[in-house]
């Protein structure tokens, strides 16, 4: 053999050697890779190659199937009531995927998840009958929140404060994600996209806004924890008015003629003082305020219901000016309605906040449970002797104070409004809040509620949270104490 063919032929060989180490490469370790890439349309074939499992409310599934004229997506997701469920739900799409509970578990509702196969199905690679999501929502009370909302923009959260179950959560407006369920939903989801309201965030987990004075309740908390005063009756030394510490700026109460100058706690959450509580954070200075709002859960990077929240924050490398206007949470203080129904829920429980979780079980097709979440997980935030004054002072602001919309005959209700500033210089329609907990006297059912209304319509002058946020949260808890 001449040198010139040998040369081809070790060539050749080292060719064919490379594309053989390519092919074992790509087949035993980047198989999956491929397999799992979202261009990958075999895997959206498969997942709707059968009826989706659904998602369940109260025993009843708010999810379906039905089949379609495609060649290959043979069936797609329905939704019963799919206005009134988005914010639990979420969408499944055929053209743009899965968000919420649809797309958290995905796996279990197509049927792929490996717990769902037998070791024949693993080995023969079979897919097999879907799973389903059971919630912890209780239907009267979404409702309630849903029709109470309207055409309002805004959230509602309620959570049974012992066990950390979710009990209605709602974003509004709304959206029907069975319009957007199939591939030639194009108008429909760009007409969601489009809308300057966003229907598609769930305002209620991903929109932390100003809380305004329900944060009162934070500073309260932290002004008893760290001895600053004795009791919620005890008159603080405050001002009225009250200058902003370093500046010339003159701090106003909403009600000029409340007797806020050195009033009580219960005093000044009942006339909602924002002189008090500017001059007690100022006081208290923001570390110890950071460190009560972050046992409370601000500042929580990963507050997964499974759903993961965005993160509420209490600020931090303020001059005292600044942390005097977190006191009434302001300045950049920001929290969803989950947070602030959090805070209401861990003060209705003796001190303890329960993780909130609006999944009860994920099972399989016959019934049996692949994963559970078992209630009453909690930590101390305050101690009991704090939660229980604030709750008294709470009960005062809804009985003789701002919260008077919230009253439930036979019930034991404490709250706190907020009216938070919105824009520059409070350009904006402000935002209307109310966080509040209520007991039934007589079966000791009870539940914990945060409201936020960002826009109603209404004049400026009629924003408060007594007027557009109390009600609301008035007729969720009426609806969960019936349960």
């Amino acid at each position: 053999m001449n040198k010139t063919i040998r040369r081809a032929s070790v060539f050749c060989l080292l060719m064919v050697l490379a594309l053989l180490v390519r092919a074992t490469w790509v087949q035993a370790y980047e198989a999956r890779a491929l397999a799992d890439d979202e261009h990958n349309r075999r895997n959206t074939i498969a997942q709707y190659a059968q009826p989706l499992g659904d998602i369940i409310v109260a025993g009843s599934p708010v999810t379906g199937s039905k089949e379609t004229d495609g060649d290959d997506l043979r069936y797609k997701r329905t939704y019963t009531q799919g206005d009134l469920y988005a914010a639990v739900t979420g969408y499944s799409s055929q053209a743009y995927g899965a968000t919420q509970l649809e797309g958290i578990y995905s796996d279990v509702l197509d049927g792929t998840d490996d717990r769902l196969k037998n070791p024949a199905d693993m080995l023969t690679g079979e897919q097999t009958d879907p799973g389903d999501v059971l919630t912890t929502i209780d239907p009267d009370v979404q409702k309630a929140a849903y029709e109470a909302l309207g055409d309002d923009r805004g959230a509602a959260v309620a959570m049974d404060p012992e066990s950390g179950r979710i009990l209605g959560m709602v974003s509004s407006p709304s959206y029907d994600p069975s319009d957007i369920s199939g591939t030639t939903d194009g108008d429909a989801w760009q007409k969601l996209l489009d809308d300057t309201s966003k229907p598609l965030v769930n305002r209620a987990l991903r929109q932390p806004l100003p809380p305004g004075s329900t944060f009162k309740l934070v500073v309260a908390s932290a002004t008893l924890e760290n001895g600053l005063y004795g009791s919620v009756d005890e008159p603080t030394d405050s001002p009225d008015p009250y200058t902003l510490p370093g500046t010339s700026t003159v701090l106003s109460n909403e009600n000029p003629s409340a007797p806020c100058e050195n009033a009580t706690l219960r005093t000044a959450l009942q006339y909602s003082c924002n002189n008090v509580f500017a001059k007690v954070a100022a006081d208290l200075g923001q570390d110890r305020l950071k460190a009560m709002a972050d046992a409370f859960g601000f500042d929580t990077e990963e507050l997964d219901v499974p759903v993961r929240a965005s993160q509420s924050v209490y600020p931090t490398g303020m001059d005292k000016a600044q942390t005097a206007l977190t006191g009434i949470g302001q300045f950049e203080v920001t929290a969803t309605p989950m947070q602030m129904a959090m805070v209401s829920a861990a003060l209705a429980n003796g001190g303890e906040l329960a993780s909130p979780h609006m999944v009860s079980k994920v099972t399989d097709s016959d019934g049996s449970t692949l994963q559970e979440f078992p209630d009453g997980d909690t930590e101390r935030v305050v101690k009991a002797s704090t939660a229980k004054q604030l709750r008294s002072a709470m009960v005062t602001v809804v009985d003789e104070g701002t919260g008077s919309n919230a009253k439930i005959d036979g019930a034991e209700v404490g709250g706190k409004t907020g009216t938070a500033q919105n824009g520059v210089d409070n350009s904006n329609t402000p935002y209307a809040w109310f966080t509040s907990y209520a007991k039934d006297d007589s079966t000791g059912r009870q539940v914990a509620v945060a409201v936020v209304v960002e826009d109603s319509g209404a004049a400026r002058s009629e924003v408060s949270g007594n007027g557009l946020a109390a009600p609301i949260a008035q007729k969720m808890m009426k609806a969960a104490l019936k349960g």
